[in-house]
């Protein structure tokens, strides 16, 4: 091998690997002094050097130069040793980097192979890694199938780089909005907070540092084109995109439609939101198996209580009641509990009295035994809608007894008429026996035929 194909294998190794092409002069020149020490023994006074212009190697062993070319085989299968582990280490460590810059940005494979549920992701020069647990729920792959994802960590192993991607994190999720929607890409419009619960449903909270851009709108696109990508790339995750707002008290609104809300209490003591809504919006607010109320608090911030207008009254009645015959208690002071977001005998309990003297500034004696009689109360309240559910259970099971006997009586009923609408009971056997009563009277009749004229002669 001359110098320049030497020159031009190092350049192909380097493009090939993005490798560093000093980190592979360094790899040659080390893996040949291994091969001249495994060719002449253990001499510690070996050198060599490549001429990065040239090509040309040149070594020298204790002052005096040596052919590579003349090493033999057992050198050569050193050096090739050696220069392959040089290269794949330098080649694990420009991937580690590489991907290292990547965190955090979304990629594109196919589908290499499975490894317990796991897919093993093509990337190009390495593969990807994305677990179970960062899969959507319900998505299924093939072999070959193009997959985009986000890398969330880069892992350095002894004999590998583990790429981890994940199509489940919620910032996947703020990636896909900056590649499909410009605005966003280029921090015009912000994504202010963001809820998701992958494979099924995502809240996203946008604004907009422009006036004449609207967040909501260039978030959806031209007839919903923009998050139809988005949506079909999560294989129809639901999105809802809402307006963010500084006051929490239209953004806990916003979180929570298509349901419409009549009135919201917020609690700073104990981050707590009651939320009032219409008796037939209830099912929609709360969503199915609780997803839509469970997204807008993870999105607000904000512990969220579905109250209906009942309910909330109930609650603001009893609070009334257990309190108002307490000495120092007037609608001024319960007017303020409920300027607190403070609706019930139960959020009294929880707070403690500490709020009630800081920012109610009552007494520590009057704050003390208000808290004690909302304990009560509370206690109270809690065992008689216990008996209630009891009650209630007692009922429904004597109701169900009922309907189980009426259920076997009916059937006894209808046994006493045929299928033809003939009797079929007592007053059935009645008409067999009155029938065979008829049948023996005709038997014992004489049956032998006498003429007129024979009666005439007898006479």
């Amino acid at each position: 091998m001359n110098s320049q194909e030497v020159l031009r294998i190092i350049d192909s190794i380097c493009r090939d690997k993005s490798i560093d092409k000093e980190m592979i002069y360094a790899d040659l020149e080390a893996a040949m002094v291994s091969a001249a020490r495994k060719a002449y023994g253990q001499v510690e006074d070996i050198s060599v050097k490549i001429d990065r212009m040239t090509g040309q190697i040149s070594a020298v062993m204790e002052g005096r130069p040596i052919a590579m070319a003349e090493l033999g085989r057992i050198a050569a299968q050193t050096f090739k040793q050696v220069m392959i582990q040089r290269i794949r280490e330098a080649e694990r460590g420009s991937i580690f980097d590489e991907y290292s810059d990547k965190v955090g940005t979304v990629v594109t494979g196919t589908v290499a192979r499975f490894e317990s549920g796991a897919l093993v992701v093509n990337l190009g020069r390495a593969e990807g890694f994305l677990p179970r647990s960062e899969q959507i729920p319900g998505e299924t792959h093939h072999v070959g199938d193009r997959v985009r994802a986000m890398v969330l960590d880069v892992e350095e192993k002894p004999n590998q780089v583990r790429i981890v991607l994940t199509r489940s994190h919620p910032d996947y999720i703020r990636r896909l909005f900056e590649l499909e929607v410009p605005e966003v890409g280029e921090r015009i419009i912000e994504i202010r907070a963001l809820a998701r619960e992958a494979g099924y449903r995502t809240k996203v909270a946008v604004s907009s540092i422009d006036s004449k851009v609207d967040a909501v709108g260039a978030c959806v696109g031209v007839r919903g084109s923009r998050v139809r990508n988005i949506v079909d790339e999560l294989g129809d995750e639901k999105i809802d995109i809402v307006r963010w707002n500084e006051s929490s008290q239209i953004l806990i609104a916003n979180a929570l439609k298509p349901a419409e809300v009549q009135e919201i209490a917020l609690c700073f003591e104990l981050n707590r939101a009651t939320v009032v809504v219409a008796e037939d919006q209830l099912s929609l607010a709360i969503g199915k198996r609780g997803q839509n109320v469970r997204l807008a608090a993870r999105l607000t911030g904000w512990d969220i209580d579905i109250l209906t207008p009942v309910e909330y009254n109930k609650g603001l009645d009893d609070m009334v009641k257990a309190l108002r015959s307490i000495e120092g208690v007037d609608d001024m002071l319960l007017e303020k509990f409920m300027t607190m977001g403070i609706i019930s005998v139960g959020d009294i309990e929880e707070i403690g009295p500490e709020p009630l003297i800081k920012e109610l500034e009552v007494s520590e004696e009057l704050a003390n035994h208000i808290v004690a009689e909302a304990a009560e109360a509370a206690k109270r309240l809690a065992a008689e809608a216990q008996a209630a559910k009891e009650a209630a259970a007692v009922a429904a099971a004597e109701e169900a007894a009922r309907a189980a006997l009426e259920a076997e009586a009916a059937p006894a009923e209808g046994e006493a008429v045929a299928a033809d609408g003939e009797p079929s009971g007592p007053e059935a056997n009645t008409g067999e026996a009155m029938a065979e009563e008829t049948t023996a009277v005709t038997s014992e009749a004489p049956t032998e035929f006498v003429s007129p004229e024979a009666e005439k002669s007898d006479g």
